[in-house]
């Protein structure tokens, strides 16, 4: 018995092995074909500029074209080849491979794409997405006339979407989410039979059809739908389902719109949005959705699990013109797609395995909604999360790392699934969770004027002479009154009054717009109020309209505003106070305030171009001035020390970085002050594309990212004299730790460390410095 066991083995052994063999030979070249000589140098060139070696598993011997490009079972989105090629060999008699598909994903690619890839005239589907590729698409992307599908998204592209795109008569989806492009968008993207997925961008919709890709202007870059005036205070989708009316009377809106493999859908009244990236490769089925007709367990609305959507890779939910503060974020399942494995069939073996971000934090790694069930399919799953929102809108993500199953039951039965998302704030709302009403906001509007005519009446009637002496405030007071971000106003006396009469005791420092000083107000709050001098070069058109653009802005690193005065000529701005003092004080010692010279972007400081590029330059001066000890630009020391950024750089050409370490600093990691010398060079490049955002700046800190090599010195400190210093009254880089560095500020900054889709052990002193600001 026991020896046939040990032949029925060496059987089964030998039977896979020779299947196996059979296998790779068959991959490796099926034919005999070769890749077209063309086509595999201008591969080759392509993969040297990004630097990155092509794969054994597909490169054989030096034959792109063979292994598993060749291989059926194998297809572009799986996520197990990467980078990975497919070949069709059945040119020229079957004697020569050319290369129809091309993946590159989430391969830390930094820089342009190179020109030979738009020579591989037989590609029909190309993924450089989540990469740092920069520049532009250019014209000779419509030389891809067989292409189907391209993925773009999560980049660092620039400039307009190409119209030659156009000229792609078989292109069925197009994705270029999350990139920096701008201008007008051409007339094809209104194709019936193209996806699109155009979010997160710069584009130019005025003039658009507004039945052209719906709601896209509220998708843009910093979502500007209701963005400083909030409508909201919760949401609920019925996902992939028509709309439901929940036990407890919530009502789960309908979101059955077809979201294909690039693809978006903001709701009517744009208090939700949703975003779905990702092919099902191989399946037939162009559907992304899932029904069911089971009754679930464990819950009283088991309609809302009868409906689910799909996604091959990432599905993005945003609530929208919500106010801002705590909410609580509850996301619902059912595995509907996937058997039981108990089930004693092949179709119960399938994993369905992805990851969960909420507001940019990943909250679930690898979660399984099949396993969290107990293996149930009839088992509903609630998953309840705490988010904060500060600029009104929320992000769920749910992205397919390439884990579990890819064609268990059937072909494409992995990526994201949910069946319903509810967002609900912790706070008492001040607003009406209604859409705006336009006749009400003119019957506010009627009430307004009447009482404000009927107030200028009674005083022209005592005191005419002073109204025409004031009537200039008068207006300024209606402007700041009538913005759509109307900061709470402080009257004079209160000030006066919570910093005893502007006490010196109570100043905190003073800057090139006037002193600050510390407070308390009636409700026991400690602030910050920064004096702003009458003689100040900003005129009070410019001070209301910075005043609502500041309030407009909040995030929880950013120092909080309270609100302003504006009574008479006295101009005051109210901030929270932090008790810790500013990164200037900690650094220098010093009271007074060096405003933002020396951090401003050069191309905002030359053209007022602004993005969140901007703070990445400023970031890279400050963390100059952590390492070195000393401010940015210095009068009292020799000309080639002078500026602190241009000293840095002579310094990395000359290899002698270890001059710039503070000598102050008596123990420190040399590998850690370098990665840091490093990463501030390459914040403070010319061109804000060739910045790395601030997601890879945190990753390179932590070494979880090699840092980039620096390869030529900014034009501007090769054009550039720096006979003066010049300051602006709008900083480009105020956090909680430089709160009383300047009279306004605008700032963006990136979320934390762990980001929705991307060491050497510290010592203690140069720690201490940065206070963890790792």
């Amino acid at each position: 018995m026991a020896r046939q066991r040990r032949r029925s083995l060496c059987l089964l052994i030998t039977v896979w092995f020779l299947s196996d063999s059979v296998h790779v030979v068959r991959a490796q070249n099926r034919t005999g074909a070769t890749t077209d000589p063309d086509e595999a140098r201008a591969l080759n060139s392509i993969f040297a500029a990004w630097r990155i070696p092509a794969p054994r598993e597909w490169n054989i011997s030096g034959e792109l074209c063979s292994g598993v490009a060749m291989d059926d079972s194998v297809t572009i989105d799986d996520k197990a080849y990467n980078p990975l090629i497919k070949c069709d060999c059945t040119f020229n008699s079957s004697k020569i491979c050319r290369i129809t598909a091309l993946k590159v994903y989430a391969s830390e690619v930094v820089g342009p794409i190179p020109p030979q890839l738009w020579t591989l005239h037989y590609l029909t589907n190309l993924n450089l997405g989540q990469n740092v590729l920069t520049g532009s698409l250019p014209p000779a992307i419509g030389n891809l006339t067989r292409m189907q599908y391209m993925t773009f998204g999560i980049n660092a592209l620039s400039g307009p979407v190409p119209k030659e795109i156009g000229l792609l008569k078989d292109l069925r989806s197009l994705d270029v989410s999350y990139n920096d492009l701008s201008g007008s968008l051409p007339s094809w993207v209104n194709l019936p039979n193209l996806k699109l997925n155009l979010v997160a961008n710069n584009f130019s919709l005025e003039g658009l059809d507004k039945s052209v890709l719906p709601g896209l202007s509220c998708l843009q870059k910093d979502f500007p739908c209701n963005r400083g005036k909030a409508l909201y205070s919760e949401f609920s989708i019925n996902c992939g389902g028509p709309p439901i009316r929940s036990v407890s009377g919530a009502l789960f809106e309908r979101e059955d719109e077809e979201l294909g493999p690039a693809s978006f859908v903001v709701s009517d009244v744009q208090r939700w949005a949703a975003s779905s990236v990702g092919l099902f490769a191989g399946s037939s089925s162009n559907v992304y959705t899932a029904t069911s007709q089971s009754q679930f367990i464990n819950t009283l609305d088991s309609e809302l699990f009868q409906s689910a959507r799909l996604s091959a890779s990432s599905l993005r939910y945003y609530g929208l013109g919500l106010e801002n503060g705590g909410y609580t974020v509850t996301l619902q399942f059912a595995e509907i797609q996937i058997l039981g494995s108990t089930s004693n069939t092949w179709r119960g073996l399938g994993r369905r395995r992805f990851d969960i971000y909420v507001q940019g934090r990943l909250v679930e790694t690898d979660f399984d909604v099949r396993r969290t069930a107990g293996d149930s399919t009839v088992r509903a799953v609630q998953r309840v999360y705490k988010a904060n929102v500060t600029e009104n809108h929320l992000e769920i993500h749910l992205f397919w790392a390439g884990k579990g199953t890819c064609c268990i039951p059937i072909q494409g039965a992995y990526g994201p699934l949910i069946s319903a998302v509810s967002a609900k704030s912790d706070f008492t709302p001040t607003v009406g969770n209604r859409p705006p009403s336009k006749g009400k906001n003119r019957t506010g509007t009627i009430v307004g004027v009447i009482v404000g005519v009927g107030l200028l009446s009674i005083l022209a009637g005592v005191a005419i002479f002073i109204i025409r002496k004031r009537r200039k405030r008068y207006t300024d007071d209606e402007e700041l009154l009538s913005m759509d971000v109307k900061p709470y106003t402080f009257t004079y006396s209160e000030l006066k009054s919570a910093t005893q009469d502007f006490d010196p005791s109570n100043k905190l420092g003073e800057g090139g717009f006037g002193p600050v000083y510390k407070g308390k107000l009636n409700d026991g709050r400690d602030v910050a109020a920064k004096l702003l001098s009458v003689g100040s070069r900003q005129g009070k058109g410019q001070f209301v309209a910075e005043i609502v653009a500041i309030s407009a802005v909040q995030h929880r690193n950013l120092v909080k505003l309270y609100g302003c005065c504006y009574e008479g000529d006295h101009r005051l701005l109210v901030y929270e106070y932090l008790p810790n003092g500013s990164l200037d004080q900690a650094l220098f010692g010093d009271k007074t305030l060096h405003l933002d010279c020396g951090y401003l972007a050069p191309e905002y400081a030359m053209r007022g171009h602004l993005s969140e590029k901007t703070d990445v330059y400023a970031f890279g001066v400050v963390a100059l001035e952590l390492v070195s000890g000393r401010p940015n630009s210095d009068e009292n020391l020799e000309d080639e020390k002078r500026y602190l950024l241009e000293w840095a750089w002579n310094l990395h050409e000359k290899s002698r970085e270890v001059e710039l370490i503070d000598r102050e600093l008596t123990e420190f990691n040399m590998e850690e002050v370098k990665r840091m010398i490093g990463i501030a060079l390459l914040c403070t490049q010319t061109s804000h594309a060739l910045r790395p955002p601030m997601s890879r700046v945190v990753a390179m800190l932590s070494g979880d990212v090699e840092v980039s090599d620096v390869t030529s010195k900014p034009g501007y400190l090769t054009d550039w004299r720096f006979d003066d210093t010049t300051s602006s009254s709008l900083s480009g880089f105020q956090t909680k730790e430089t709160w009383a560095s300047d009279s306004l500020s605008t700032s963006f900054v990136a979320p934390g460390s762990e980001i929705s889709p991307g060491s050497a052990d510290s010592k203690p002193m140069l720690g201490v410095k940065i206070n963890e600001g790792r």
